[in-house]
């Protein structure tokens, strides 16, 4: 059987960490590691990380320094700092893996095979770089409504990467989005990327919303600016968030984007990143609603 890392940063995570953590020890295959990159809480997160190590010795933590919560370019800076400790330790240990988690501490798995599900699709296609299942997102009534359905992306908080498609890049992406921007650097690698709308896992609050809706939009824009988005898919998003609860995220997302293209700041150094999100992305959405 195929073997599995996970890599978790978290952040004042007290209300989601124990429940993920008793989610993955019921897995059917659980990793043979699981770093935890405790990103400076201030909460009870580092309580429950050294609880859990107790019991289970195939998880591991480092913590970090207490900053505020950034989940810009600093974010990419901490899953790389899991993924360096978890290249050494199992170098140290002698431990050999196949896939590659990146795993948010905001989610739950009630399928015990979530993970066995998702290597058994990877076995069956060999040029499958990335895989995620299908997000359902939990309100705060406990209802569950489901998030992003297309087939040819990923959901970056819970994707699985075969260990050669990240060789193949370069390693973590220290960018804005990096989990965006890997998905596209594996696909110009000529990887195949898929999500499994099939294989469920639930996100315990909404993308963006971990410092609050308004600034996590906000950011989003900022960041989709960053990495070169088209103008016109950018006033379609904004749109259809303004159709949303709340509505104000329309507003906040656009402000974001625009505001750095009137004040023309930086954008990722990387052209072929540029072309994609300006041109190809735009082609690729297109393909995928009308073409299918």
């Amino acid at each position: 059987m195929k073997q599995y890392i996970v890599i978790t940063p978290c952040k004042n995570e007290d209300d989601n960490l124990s429940d993920l953590i008793q989610s993955l020890v019921k897995q059917s295959i659980t990793p043979v590691l699981w770093i935890i990159v405790d990103d400076g809480s201030t909460d009870k997160t580092p309580e429950i990380i050294n609880e859990i190590k107790k019991e289970c010795k195939w998880i591991q933590s480092i913590c970090l320094k207490e900053c505020t919560r950034d989940l810009g370019i600093h974010i990419a800076n901490v899953i790389q700092t899991g993924f360096d400790l978890a290249k050494d330790y199992c170098e140290e240990h002698s431990i050999k893996y196949d896939f590659i988690v990146f795993l948010d501490a905001d989610m739950l798995i009630y399928d015990t095979n979530f993970f066995d599900k998702l290597i058994i699709e990877f076995e069956k296609n060999k040029l499958l770089g990335i895989a995620s299942g299908a997000i359902q997102i939990m309100d705060l009534s406990g209802n569950l409504r489901d998030g992003k359905r297309r087939t040819d992306t990923i959901s970056g908080g819970e994707m699985m990467c075969r260990k050669q498609c990240v060789e193949d890049i370069g390693g973590i992406p220290i960018t804005y989005f990096w989990d965006s921007v890997t998905r596209v650097k594996a696909i110009q690698k000529g990887w195949e990327i898929r999500r499994f709308n099939e294989i469920k896992i639930i996100q315990t609050r909404d993308t963006y919303t971990a410092e609050g809706s308004k600034k996590g939009y906000y950011l989003a824009g900022t960041y989709e600016y960053y990495l070169n988005y088209n103008p016109f898919i950018v006033i379609i998003k904004g749109l259809i968030y303004f159709t949303r609860r709340p509505h104000y995220t329309g507003l906040s997302y656009l402000s974001g984007y625009f505001n750095c293209w009137i004040r023309r700041k930086d954008k990722i150094d990387d052209e072929a990143i540029k072309n994609y999100y300006y041109w190809h992305k735009f082609r690729e959405i297109w393909q995928y609603y009308f073409n299918n």
